[in-house]
């Protein structure tokens, strides 16, 4: 076992969670939270996940799962081909569009400094996700997956998205979204993760 996942399930951890199940992968745990010593002696900012690959520390949960994907050959498009620039059209746009959009609402509900909170902000950034799910749907088209039959790494953060929005108190009414993302929670990879 050469994996040592670390940060608690319920954080953007889970998606390296699920990768490595969807991957076939063994891994270790650790459930450091954010900011804790525990954390901070792997990764200084404090941020999870942190991904331990041997003797490498890697973090932020979007490069590791593209570095596992990468690593194992899987659910990705290889470095170089148009398929691949797409696939990484759809990371962006859901790093930028959803989990900023979703991060931003968090940040001025319990990660700023009461003081540094705008709880009025929230209203707008409910707005401006749902504006964005209609666009990825709409770029998604028909296809099961957002890279047409082939499940890629924008699958796992649009899902991830989806659901962290739900606890959020995001309304998400796209019924395509809604459609798209109900088998990907049905995934054993997905179940597997969530109790992991």
């Amino acid at each position: 076992m050469n994996y040592t996942v670390i940060g608690p399930t319920v954080t953007r951890t889970f998606r390296v969670l699920w990768m490595l199940e969807e991957l076939g992968q063994s891994y270790a745990r650790m459930t450091h939270p954010p900011r804790s010593d525990a954390l901070m002696a792997f990764n200084p900012a404090g941020k999870v996940p942190v991904l331990l690959d041997g003797t490498a520390v890697l973090t932020d949960s979007t490069a590791i799962i593209q570095y596992l994907a990468d690593k194992h050959g899987d659910m990705t498009h290889p470095a170089g081909t148009i398929e691949r620039a797409r696939q990484d059209g759809f990371t962006q746009f859901i790093l930028d569009e959803l989990d900023a959009t979703l991060w931003t609402a968090a940040r001025h509900t319990f990660v700023l400094p009461k003081e540094k909170r705008v709880p009025e902000v929230k209203q707008s950034l409910k707005w401006e996700f749902s504006q964005s799910i209609d666009e990825l749907m709409r770029r998604k088209g028909d296809a099961p997956f957002l890279m047409g039959e082939k499940m890629t790494v924008p699958d796992i953060l649009a899902v991830h998205c989806g659901t962290w929005a739900i606890a959020a108190g995001f309304p998400l009414e796209n019924t395509d979204f809604r459609a798209y993302a109900k088998p990907l929670r049905s995934r054993g990879a997905y179940q597997r993760a969530s109790q992991a």
